[in-house]
């Protein structure tokens, strides 16, 4: 006896959009050296979706930025709850880590653009605003699919146990981890048939439109996907593009191909390739027969990394250097004035349940092994992982044995700012707020 094929149920969405590109002449953050941008490729943007049901919204913004930190969400989301009435909890801020936009720290390796990074949360919550405006009926439609030939683990395990960045000669033996190459969709329906929002869960390092030379603004390939989702779909399509966990996956193959290998022509490409993958699944998936909107969030206090003998040995040794690098500097510089040694982070974890979707928010740049086990253990028939959302806890999340096998990504103080097990906590606190969300 087949299931029975129960009625779409029927809810309130809109979606909105709000220009964030900077004037030229903004420092492009991302890189270890300055990159001035001259010209704009293409604009930033801030992409808005808020979903009501039952009395209950939500909201999910995605920011053409390398990051967002509490002192550009925590402000938004006191506008949008004013102006909205949606609660600080219920709205996720993410980035889509875009390494054509601009600087947005204080202090760092590259300067920021004077005020700026200030007119952020208004922005922000144009969007969320306008969005909650334009809100119609619609139903819900979670699609999922797999986009293979994308994504590679840019981490290799050497003959010696350590890891690093990229394929080093005869000692690498392969990819240190694997890759996510799950597609998943949340799209918005009218009554009648028009395709309103997209949001878009996808795992991909967004550092392909300029590399270390770039100098233009670009939201680079998620900016492409939008594009052409308006193409096919019109011109008031709004996709809202949650990254999903890219810490240790990039865009580079490795083996020999003819295929466009970074720049401009790669970006296009993938920007073409995931929106068609997208495509695919949002018009082969079934809508919602029921749409319950939940939202948790819950701070964690995760220990810092704490220099120890081995990390001073290595900050002394590239002290002794003749010559050191520009990067051997920058890391001398922070390794020195670290000053979190024995100290709590703040770490927020956001759950939220949109109808068969549970989704997950953590604030840092997570490798792809965290995302795949809250994947297993989720409760929901689809969960989005989202990276660089809400907060800025650390720059990379490792596994927990990755940690201190060395690569970049896991590289004490540089990249990794907390413990070694910080990914499993977040992990394990992520699959308990959604088993909690869905009983």
């Amino acid at each position: 006896m087949s299931p029975e094929l129960l009625p779409p149920a029927v809810c309130r969405a809109g979606c909105a959009r709000a220009n964030l590109t900077p004037p030229v002449g903004a420092s492009l953050a991302g890189y270890f050296h300055d990159r001035v941008s001259e010209s704009v490729r293409d604009d930033l943007f801030a992409n808005a979706m808020v979903l009501e049901s039952h009395g209950t919204r939500v909201a999910l913004v995605s920011c053409d930025l390398i990051s967002v930190d509490l002192a550009t969400t925590a402000p938004a989301k006191e506008l949008i709850e004013a102006e909205t009435g949606i609660p600080p909890d219920h709205v996720l801020i993410s980035a889509t880590h875009t390494h054509t936009g601009p600087e947005l720290r204080e202090n760092a390796i590259v300067p920021a653009l004077t005020g700026y990074v200030e007119t952020l949360p208004r922005l922000i919550a144009d969007a969320v605003r306008d969005a909650a405006e334009a809100m119609v009926p619609v139903t819900l439609h979670a699609g999922r699919t797999q986009a293979t030939g994308y994504s590679f683990n840019r981490l290799f395990r050497l003959k010696d146990g350590a890891e690093l960045f990229g394929r080093r000669g005869d000692q690498a033996v392969k990819e240190a981890g694997p890759i996510d190459p799950e597609l998943q969709t949340l799209s918005l329906v009218d009554e009648e048939g028009n395709l309103r929002g997209l949001a878009l869960n996808f795992a991909l390092h967004p550092d392909v439109i300029g590399g270390g030379g770039a100098k233009f603004l670009s939201a680079d390939w998620p900016g492409e996907i939008a594009k052409n989702v308006r193409a096919v779909y019109g011109g008031d399509v709004v996709t809202v593009f949650l990254q999903g966990t890219c810490g240790d996956i990039n865009h580079c193959i490795h083996t020999p191909t003819h295929l466009p290998a970074g720049g401009p022509k790669k970006a296009v490409q993938l920007g073409r390739a995931l929106a068609g993958a997208a495509m695919y699944a949002a018009e082969r998936a079934e809508p919602m027969s029921h749409v319950p909107l939940a939202a948790k969030v819950e701070t964690l206090s995760i220990p810092y990394y704490t220099r120890d003998d081995a990390f001073r040995a290595e900050l002394a040794a590239l002290k002794a250097k003749p010559n050191p690098s520009d990067f051997e500097q920058y890391i001398i510089q922070r390794g020195e004035n670290w000053p979190h040694d024995g100290q709590q982070a703040d770490v927020p974890v956001q759950t939220m349940r949109l109808g068969d979707i549970g989704l997950v928010a953590l604030p840092a740049e997570i490798f792809v092994r965290i995302g795949l086990e809250i994947k297993h253990f989720s409760p929901a028939p689809h969960t989005f992982v989202v990276e660089l959302a809400n907060a800025r806890s650390s720059t990379y999340v490792p596994t927990t044995d990755q940690a201190e096998r060395g690569a970049y990504g896991a590289k004490p103080i540089l990249s990794r700012w907390l413990c070694a097990d910080a990914g499993r906590r977040m992990a394990d606190a992520a699959q308990v707020m959604l088993w909690k969300l869905w009983e």
